[in-house]
């Protein structure tokens, strides 16, 4: 059989739909959201857990890094974990361990309880991801039903950080803080019991190689020092001799880690999977794509709040368009075009369009308007993120060994937690930065100590804002430079690519064996 017949199979486990895998979604979605939800929603309840627990402003950045420490650290080995178990399994044990840990949380009565529930999730967030993502892989393999699966997964990942804003200002202005914790407990429980009765993973499909214990030390380690030195710059600064070590021993063990993947028997993370220059283009662009999508959720959030006056509840609303634009973008653009056209040309135009909306929010002053600014912005951006993110996820687990779903997708999950990482540092520090330089240029002819304060604190986000416009449009010009496959079911020819492009492999400096 020629390598090009080969490449028009099927998928594994193609051969019997499942008759329930619209069922599944149902689940698979209700799962995903609740992760998405947790990554926001603890944000704004935050002031309110800080008083009622007494945590010190020193300390209150912890409830925010120990989950993203946990579950960026531990992503590529909850995917492992989920090929090596069956993602069935891993997805039910994540959904109960994460309830489990949100009660606690919710119920925490100290600091330590708090910071450790906080874990705990990310432990269990890291689990159920990346089991999630490569669920819904191997369940739909025919390309339309993928392009509508994709679609609706697509708008929930993107979405659901904005709908936590929403439903954490809810929680938090009408019951309490705590019911930002109580609230996982219910997405949970439906999810698991759904999974358990409804989802029938496709046999065949787990890697029961024995696990790679030094590429589990040295990713976890690698992992867990990249984001946690982005953390220390937000805070302390990118000179801070901390910040500075903690980014050399992430380079250090990232790359003993990549050396002993090129040479073990079953190593944790299959070079394969990376070297692929379509799947390396979706990690790289959709990374890059969320730190400016950071732009958004964060200088947004605070100018409405802080600059405008918006309450909680009034700030998640005012993300509704972005979450219509998303849900748009994705189900009715993304998937309704993925079957027709190469996944380049959706996720390049997609970018770009996100990036107009991000120009715009260049422009915002104290007192713009949100019909004629805000809005507008926020439509373009969902559209934008919504019609590049759905055939994003689509890609990054196609035509991947049924044996290596779970850590594709746990791959998907690190590009954009390492990417929400270095968003929130870097444009964080450049917006600071701006307003010091604002303040001392504007100092001296002003009357007004308040309103100067909130124009340098605007002309901050502006500054930030432009970075962000920026980096959208190296990831849309990474996504047609390196993602050459046509689209689905067709050969080479007929979609005018370089080639299919489905085990196209990058060269890098690494040792293959």
């Amino acid at each position: 059989m020629s390598e090009t017949a080969e490449k028009r199979l099927p998928d594994a486990g193609a051969a019997l739909p499942d008759p329930n895998r619209w069922k599944a979604l149902v689940f698979i979605a209700v799962a995903q959201l609740m992760v998405v939800l947790d990554a926001t929603i603890v944000n704004i309840a935050l002031p309110s857990a800080q008083q009622d627990l007494g945590i010190s402003d020193g300390n209150k950045q912890w409830v925010i890094t120990a989950y993203a420490l946990a579950f960026g650290g531990l992503l590529l080995f909850g995917g492992r974990i989920a090929d090596l178990w069956g993602r069935k399994r891993a997805f039910v044990v994540g959904l109960i361990g994460f309830a489990a840990a949100s009660a606690i949380g919710g119920a925490a009565n100290g600091e330590a309880v708090l910071l450790g529930a906080r874990a705990l999730q990310g432990v269990f967030g890291a689990l159920l991801a990346p089991a999630a993502l490569s669920l819904l892989a191997v369940t739909f393999t025919d390309a339309k039903e993928r392009a509508k699966a994709f679609g609706i997964f697509g708008a929930i990942a993107g979405g659901g950080g904005a709908v936590g804003l929403i439903l954490g200002g809810f929680l938090t202005e009408y019951l309490d803080w705590r019911w930002t914790f109580f609230v996982n407990i219910p997405f949970a429980v439906v999810a698991a019991l759904g999974a358990y009765f409804v989802i029938r993973e496709p046999a065949g499909g787990r890697n029961r190689s024995a696990l790679d214990i030094p590429g589990v030390v040295l990713s976890t380690l690698g992992l867990v020092s990249l984001v946690y030195g982005f953390t220390r710059a937000e805070s302390d600064g990118w000179g801070d001799i901390t910040t500075i070590s903690l980014f050399v021993a992430s380079a250090v063990l990232l790359g003993l880690f990549v050396a002993v993947e090129s040479r073990v028997k079953n190593p944790l993370l299959p070079l394969r999977v990376v070297t692929n220059r379509n799947r390396a283009g979706v990690y790289l662009s959709l990374g890059l794509a969320i730190i400016g999508m950071f732009g958004l959720f964060l200088f947004l959030t605070y100018y409405l709040q802080v600059v405008e006056g918006y309450s909680p509840v009034k700030t998640g609303f005012a993300f509704l368009p972005m979450i219509v634009g998303m849900i748009t973008g994705s189900t009715q653009i993304g998937a309704r075009l993925m079957t027709r056209v190469p996944p380049r040309l959706l996720m390049g135009p997609g970018f770009l369009v996100a990036a107009v909306g991000m120009l715009l929010l260049t422009q915002l002053e104290i007192g713009s308007s949100y019909t004629t600014l805000i809005l507008p912005a926020e439509l373009l951006l969902g559209l934008g993120m919504g019609t590049a993110f759905m055939p994003a996820m689509s890609l990054a687990t196609h035509g991947i060994e049924p044996r290596d779903a779970g850590v594709a997708s746990a791959m998907v999950n690190t590009s954009q937690q390492v990417g929400g990482a270095i968003g929130t540092a870097l444009l964080n520090t450049i917006a600071a930065s701006a307003t010091t330089s604002y303040l001392a240029s504007h100092a001296a002819g002003a009357n007004d100590q308040k309103l100067l304060a909130l124009q340098g604190l605007v002309a901050g986000f502006s500054s930030a804002i432009w970075w962000a416009v920026g980096i959208l449009v190296v990831a849309s010009a990474i996504a047609v430079t390196f993602i050459n496959t046509g689209r689905p079911g067709t050969s080479p020819a007929a979609s005018g690519g370089a080639g299919d492009g489905a085990e196209d492999e990058l060269v890098l400096p690494v040792a293959m064996h």
